[in-house]
């Protein structure tokens, strides 16, 4: 943990408190479902996966069937996504024999909840992207990229400054600002990142991550497929936030035992990857993004022959995915590829 009188950039803080090794959050917890902090769309609903499913099937029919293809699972969370994704991918033979599966995952403790709740010897489980040597690949992450430590600036009259955080014995005392490198500034000018005043969030290591991500898809093919709740255009305040058994908990309390998250800035992830020559879809709700999938349609066909409990529980699920004030407007969908966009299935 941080030594008395000892400070750490905001990044460094929340790697410490997620994934530390001893104390990380994600090293200690199992954090999903009601006894855990927080929950995520395949525990929602295995709409939300069956869906997703049939996209990557028809991506894969869409680029010529290949009779090898990887599909890369960033962040995995308990494994809800990926079990059903095996279950539905039975019923498509031919593709089931196409496809590599394989698990990004570091935390050793979220590795066995994963085999725990997938048990199926077709999925492989890997910690980096060295092992990735198949043709094409497609990744895909559900609430990834906001699990990955951001740092924080404080712009007042066009002066940056880093933000810090000083704990004295495992608590927070205060932050501390200090004047941002020329190196750094030099990288938020070129992301377009830089303001007069207000709050700055740059996802250093998040785009370094995306980086080694499109460098592979440059070299094998494939794409990129991104969903997690955030905006459009930065509203200039702090979107860092934390939960606790399912309630609002300050980040920088009960360090370890909380989840520590922020809403990710797609205009950002949208620039970066075109910038990196991958070709980019519209960044659409998750609301329209499913319903293009006939997530709906799927709901009315299964709700057909159940009883009232079962089909009042389906649509109180699918309502959480959908609706703008919940999960549908909240939560954006990206799809990013090796070349000329021509794939657009749930984006328009």
């Amino acid at each position: 943990m941080i030594r008395k009188n000892k400070t750490q950039s905001i990044d460094k803080f929340i790697e410490e408190a997620l994934y530390s090794k001893h104390f990380g959050y994600y090293s200690k917890n199992n954090p999903f479902g009601k006894k855990g902090d927080f929950i995520t769309a395949p525990l929602i609903s295995p709409l939300f996966s069956e869906m997703i499913t049939i996209w990557v099937i028809s991506y894969w029919i869409k680029i010529g069937k290949p009779k090898k293809f990887l599909f890369v699972e960033l962040g995995p969370g308990n494994g809800a996504f990926c079990k059903t994704f095996c279950r539905i991918i039975k019923k498509f033979p031919e593709f089931e024999r196409s496809v590599k599966i394989c698990l990004l995952e570091k935390s050793e403790k979220l590795i066995q909840i994963q085999k725990d709740t997938i048990k199926d010897k077709k999925v492989d489980w890997i910690k980096n992207f060295k092992s990735i040597k198949e043709s094409p690949v497609l990744f895909f992450g559900n609430e990834f990229f906001d699990s990955i430590p951001i740092k924080q600036f404080r712009a007042q009259n066009s002066i940056i400054d880093e933000k810090f955080i000083k704990l004295n014995n495992e608590k927070f005392e205060k932050f501390i600002f200090k004047k941002a490198t020329k190196k750094i500034i030099k990288k938020l000018k070129n992301l377009n990142l830089l303001k007069k005043n207000g709050i700055i969030e740059y996802p250093q290591s998040g785009l370094n991550i995306m980086g080694s991500i499109t460098k592979k898809v440059h070299k094998y093919g494939g794409g990129i497929l991104l969903i997690d709740y955030g905006y459009m255009k930065s509203i200039g305040k702090s979107t860092l936030q934390s939960l606790k058994s399912h309630k609002k908990n300050i980040y920088y309390k009960n360090i370890g035992k909380a989840d520590i998250t922020y809403l990710v800035n797609f205009q950002l992830l949208k620039k970066f990857f075109e910038k990196k020559k991958l070709s980019s879809s519209e960044v659409v709700s998750q609301s329209f993004f499913l319903k293009r999938l006939g997530i709906i349609e799927r709901a009315e066909l299964l709700s057909k022959g159940t009883n009232f409990r079962e089909k009042s529980d389906l649509y109180y699920r699918l309502e959480r995915l959908l609706n703008e004030k919940k999960m549908g407007k909240l939560f954006k969908v990206i799809f990013v590829a090796n070349k000329k966009m021509n794939f657009n299935l749930g984006f328009k």
